[in-house]
């Protein structure tokens, strides 16, 4: 294996930068969508018994329907509940999707500005195929980020929705419900905003490995020949 030659000349050109903003954002992504702890909590009414306030607490990978509202629903109310109550969907999928492709963005960005630092010499040299693999990668993960960042953000949709739905099962007028707050979910706005600038900046980067690919730079020209005597 060729020995490294490190050097911190890559992180003045586009091709460094790009990397590293790709790293440094898709670490908001992930931290913004894996990190997020909420609940949601509803005020009980009940004839002739003190309020009682019951909180479901949620997060990610926001498996809703396993969120159960404490203290149980079936010891309150002269027992108007059956059984426990859960929020209601599944979101798992899509957030696990969208911080799947965060750390992979994260380290393979990583990886790729590594590359550059200490093996720049053989990336650039004649007949490497190593842009055009970096091309290839580049391309799969900005098409990713599209997928996981509009997949999450229906999904953080649904979130909303469900976290802003009435306690289930509320038997009114006997009983009455009201809602007494929902965690604010800013962050996993602004986890889809990161999301969408981790997948421009993913598209905007292929432009700079392309430049570094034989499709972009040409050939160079075949050494002279001796002269003719």
């Amino acid at each position: 294996m060729a020995a490294p030659r490190v050097s911190l000349g890559a992180l003045k050109e586009p091709l460094g930068l790009s990397r590293g903003l790709q790293w440094f954002f898709s670490i908001f992504a992930f931290a913004t969508c894996g990190g997020f702890e909420g609940s949601v909590s509803f005020s009980l009414t009940c004839p002739g018994l003190e309020n009682e306030t019951v909180t479901a607490k949620f997060g990610y990978p926001f498996r809703l329907n396993q969120a159960t509202f404490h203290p149980s629903l079936t010891h309150l109310c002269n027992h108007t509940w059956p059984r426990d109550v859960h929020l209601v969907g599944d979101f798992s999928g899509a957030a696990r999707c969208f911080v799947g492709v965060a750390v992979t963005s994260f380290l393979y960005s990583l990886g790729a500005l590594g590359g550059y630092l200490c093996y720049l010499h053989l990336y650039r040299c004649a007949g490497s195929r190593l842009p055009l693999m970096d091309l290839l990668a580049s391309g799969l993960v900005a098409a990713l980020w599209l997928v996981a960042s509009s997949a999450w953000a229906q999904g953080l949709g649904h979130v909303r929705a469900a976290a802003a739905a009435p306690l289930p099962h509320c038997p009114s007028p006997t009983v009455r419900c009201h809602p007494a707050g929902v965690t604010p979910m800013g962050s996993l706005g602004a986890s889809v905003a990161f999301g969408f600038l981790n997948l421009l900046l993913w598209a905007g980067g292929c432009w700079f490995v392309y430049k570094e690919t034989p499709l972009h730079r040409p050939a160079p020209p075949p050494a002279p020949g001796p002269a003719p005597m």
